[in-house]
């Protein structure tokens, strides 16, 4: 066998896996990003570094993730994070956002560092998590529906693409909707005039200010959104793919990555869920040990996607209310699925669950702090309550083998 021959290549599949997660993972969610920026008052400059600085912290560090670790590490910005921040009742600034957004890096950073935070971590009850990330995502998806009310042609039009796309393409659903929206809108000339901005991506970094209520109400929810909803699943996907990911790196790898970029505007650069399954499949490449490629080719094309990430935020500015809107809640449909369905797996939990749900769906701000917290004030409450009255089990019950066998003799 000559030399050449045994130099193991990259199939084509790798390319085309890698190219179609990071389309999926930027197209889908690209306008709640902007979105998210828009809320905390970033202009157009502010909000392209936001989306530069993602799109350079998801391709750096998961290469580097995925060179030193052997294995597909493929990364994303937290979606549940940008649906956060986008219904933030608080009226954040941009640099109070950005303090909020340094906050939770540390966070995750000190995660990643300290193993007893890890634990302390891993007990954080599901249902009630789950809650809190169900009454984020609740309001985007019923903003869906209220646009029938200004434009029932697109919203109608939109949500039967999604329902189709779902039968018939799952993978790629969100993509085909943001496509068929970007060409309604073209074609009925509803694209606002705009200023393009330059070609390629640049980043502007703000002095962060660090204001205890954001903090409370923004940079707490955040990291922990960021931690039950995208880098738990994201390990889930690694091992069922047949690897054994450390989750003390990769959550430092990644908070450090989210420390470092949050100046410029990035939220959270956190694990993959959906897009990684496609990296981590045997169809991206058929040896799992020559695998890691996929997740540095997918890497370099967050590269690509960060040159260019000013003029796809100015498209997506442009757009009207109505189209951003319709887009968000459809692109959230399936994450408020997975949550509602982690809120309510647990019976006993069930009640603590929905009063957090509850609480954070109403978008309350009390003391100047957000709904989020406060749904986990409500959930983690009921919970204490429910403990504290619980009656504590007998002696008889725990020797109930004993017990049984003296009711049977007698």
């Amino acid at each position: 066998m000559s030399a050449a021959s045994s130099t193991p290549t990259i199939p084509l599949s790798s390319f085309s896996a890698a190219a179609i997660a990071a389309l999926v993972g930027f197209g889908g969610t690209v306008v709640l990003v902007v979105q998210a920026g828009q809320s905390i008052g970033g202009s157009a400059a502010q909000i392209g570094s936001m989306v530069t600085a993602l799109c350079l912290g998801i391709a750096i560090a998961g290469a580097g993730l995925s060179y030193r670790l052997r294995m597909p590490v493929v990364l994303a910005w937290s979606t549940p994070g940008a649906a956060l921040i986008a219904a933030s009742s608080t009226g954040a600034s941009w640099p109070v956002a950005i303090g909020a957004f340094v906050a939770a890096a540390a966070m995750m950073t000190l995660l990643g560092l300290i193993p007893a935070l890890g634990r302390l971590a891993a007990r954080i009850p599901a249902p009630v998590a789950s809650a809190m990330l169900a009454g984020i995502l609740l309001p985007f998806c019923l903003a869906l529906f209220q646009t029938f009310q200004s434009d029932a042609v697109l919203a109608g039009l939109l949500l039967v693409i999604f329902v189709v796309a779902r039968q018939k393409f799952p993978a790629y659903a969100l993509l085909i909707v943001l496509v068929a929206a970007i060409a309604l809108v073209i074609g009925r000339g509803d694209i606002a005039p705009h200023d393009g901005g330059t070609l390629f991506g640049g980043m502007s970094a703000t002095l962060p200010q660090f204001d205890w209520r954001a903090i409370v109400s923004l940079g707490v929810p955040l990291f922990l959104v960021t931690l039950v909803s995208q880098n738990l699943p994201g390990f889930v996907v690694l091992r069922s793919a047949g690897y054994e990911p450390p989750s003390q790196p990769i959550l430092f790898v990644t908070g450090l990555a989210s420390l470092l970029l949050a100046p410029f505007g990035a939220h959270s650069v956190n694990l993959a869920a959906i897009t990684a399954a496609i990296c981590t499949d045997a169809d991206a490449h058929p040896d799992p040990a020559r695998r890691w490629v996929v997740g540095m080719i997918y890497a370099g094309f967050y590269v690509l996607l960060a040159a260019f990430a000013v003029p796809l935020v100015g498209l997506f500015m442009a757009m009207p209310r109505e189209t951003v809107a319709a887009i968000t809640g459809i692109a959230l449909i399936g994450p408020l699925v997975n949550a509602l369905g982690g809120m309510l797996a647990e019976p006993a939990d069930r009640e603590p669950a929905v009063l957090t749900f509850a609480a954070t769906a109403s978008g309350m701000t009390l003391l100047g702090v957000g709904s989020a917290f406060w749904g986990l004030v409500a959930g983690f409450l009921a919970l204490g309550v429910r403990r504290l009255f619980q009656p504590m089990p007998s002696i008889q019950s725990a020797s109930s083998p004993s017990a049984d066998s003296s009711a049977k003799r007698g």
